[in-house]
């Protein structure tokens, strides 16, 4: 990806990125709090077609490039998903965990040229695309966007320029990390918008909701719709006792 001026401000994007934050599909590292209630391989498994499908909702945006940011292990294989989503370019990250992925996207991405980036789960493909157009729009006016999740978390992030500072210290991933976010936000002055609460995907709960979702509007995320209906059949046939999941 080209990182001068004169090339990014023709890009056909606008200076728009939005990047996936994701890890390779391997057993026992991805959705591992699914665990409790799938077997690992059936977790991987949905791991795929939330992934694939986050990525089509990322190339439904119309004049926005679209990457991955992920571990350097993952590149090759990450890569290789992605040959079937075209012009979705992956980038390793440097460093260790999820503050360094995300430090990673706005030093990477938020270049001369490049006004907005965004960067969201790669658990997301249930997210309306309202949302992630409204986050660039929402940049703007803003030093930063967050997209606050229901349990404490955060699903999307965006920034103008790279603020290195911005994920440091303790709360990734825990339900105090967007109260974390907003406080280096705040020490940092930056103004923050704020998008609608939604939802992520980490247990069983979450996968019976998205399942009632997706039954009504299947097209919104058609790999993991066609596997949640036969998890879903699978279960009752368990409450059933006519099979096993």
């Amino acid at each position: 990806m080209e990182s001068s001026s004169e090339n990014t401000t023709r890009s056909p994007s606008g200076g728009r990125a939005l990047v996936i934050m994701a890890k390779a599909p391997r057993p026992g590292r991805v959705k591992t709090r699914l665990t409790q209630s799938l077997s690992v391989e059936a977790v991987t498994e949905l791991y795929c077609c939330l992934l694939h499908d986050t990525m089509e909702l990322a190339r439904s945006l119309d004049d926005v490039d679209v990457a991955i940011m992920c571990p350097a292990s993952d590149v090759e294989e990450l890569t290789r998903l992605t040959q079937c989503h075209a012009e979705v370019s992956v980038v390793a990250q440097k460093g260790e965990g999820l503050a360094a992925a995300l430090t990673s996207v706005f030093a990477h991405f938020a270049v001369p040229g490049r006004q907005r980036v965004v960067a969201f789960n790669s658990d997301s493909p249930h997210l309306p695309a309202s949302i992630l157009g409204s986050a660039f729009e929402t940049l703007i006016s803003h030093d930063l966007v967050v997209g606050p999740t229901e349990d404490g978390g955060y699903y999307l992030v965006g920034a103008k320029v790279a603020h290195p500072a911005l994920f440091d210290g303790d709360g990734m991933g825990t339900k105090s990390a967007l109260e974390a976010l907003l406080a280096r936000a705040r020490e940092l002055q930056l103004s923050v918008g704020l998008m609608d609460p939604f939802y992520d995907i980490d247990v069983e709960g979450d996968l019976t909701r998205l399942a009632s979702e997706l039954q009504l509007a299947p097209d919104r995320a058609p790999r993991t719709a066609a596997w949640l209906k036969e998890w879903g059949a699978a279960v009752a046939q368990l409450r059933t006792g006519t099979g096993d999941l």
